[in-house]
């Protein structure tokens, strides 16, 4: 019996690295599966910095990306509105002078309708002293002489008239032939004139501050 105890003591005592070594073997995976856990934390802890990172910078440069768009949409909408007021006073200014030149023409021309009434008074008066004989105008016949001056006088003074309000004669004999200031009755040779030039007026023309009431009625002088 002491032989048999002996040899199970002398058994026990190489179990006892054994069993030391498969402690270790079963603690070891544990110790490497806790350091990879931290290792994994600690990546993890700085994935979650930089993200939580990248999205604080989103969000700071988010609201000055939107004042930004905004800033360039009233720019934009600023431009707009100062062109549109600028076309409106540009188109107010124009509306202004045509007003004003209307409104000039109105009262420089107003008055040609009562002109063109006042011309045929004009023309009798002025054929009624070209009527009368220069040599019946005698001191011996004083009523032929009153009455003569009298149409003068009147003649004189209504074209002093017409001046005043800008009413002035045509009588273009001589002249050039323009058709916006005379109208041609018949052409003629005349030795002496050069073709195209006014011979003879038969109707005297006026015009009005510049433009003509009545075209002079003549004859033109042809090759």
């Amino acid at each position: 019996m002491a032989a048999v105890a002996q040899c199970v003591r002398g058994a026990r005592l190489p179990l006892l690295p054994l069993l030391s070594m498969f402690f270790c073997l079963r603690t070891s995976p544990r110790l490497l599966c806790a350091a990879t856990q931290q290792k994994n934390t600690g990546q993890n802890l700085e994935e979650d910095q930089s993200q939580s990172h990248n999205e604080q910078k989103g969000e700071s440069s988010s609201p000055e990306k939107l004042l930004a768009e905004e800033k360039a949409k009233l720019e934009e909408q600023l431009k707009d509105m100062t062109d549109k007021y600028k076309r409106a006073l540009a188109d107010a200014e124009n509306v202004r002078q045509r007003s004003q030149k209307l409104v000039e023409e109105a009262k420089l021309y107003g008055i040609q309708s009562f002109c063109k009434d006042l011309l045929e008074v004009a023309d009798i008066l002025e054929k009624a002293t070209e009527s009368v004989p220069k040599e019946e105008i005698k001191d011996d016949n004083p009523h032929l002489k009153s009455l003569y001056e009298g149409l003068v006088m009147t003649e004189v003074q209504i074209q002093k008239v017409f001046k005043k309000h800008g009413l002035l004669r045509l009588n273009p004999v001589g002249a050039k032939f323009d058709p916006y200031e005379h109208e041609a009755l018949f052409h003629t040779p005349m030795e002496g004139q050069e073709a195209g030039t006014i011979a003879l007026v038969s109707k005297i023309g006026y015009k009005l501050h510049g433009r003509t009431l009545r075209p002079a009625l003549v004859g033109v002088v042809k090759d």
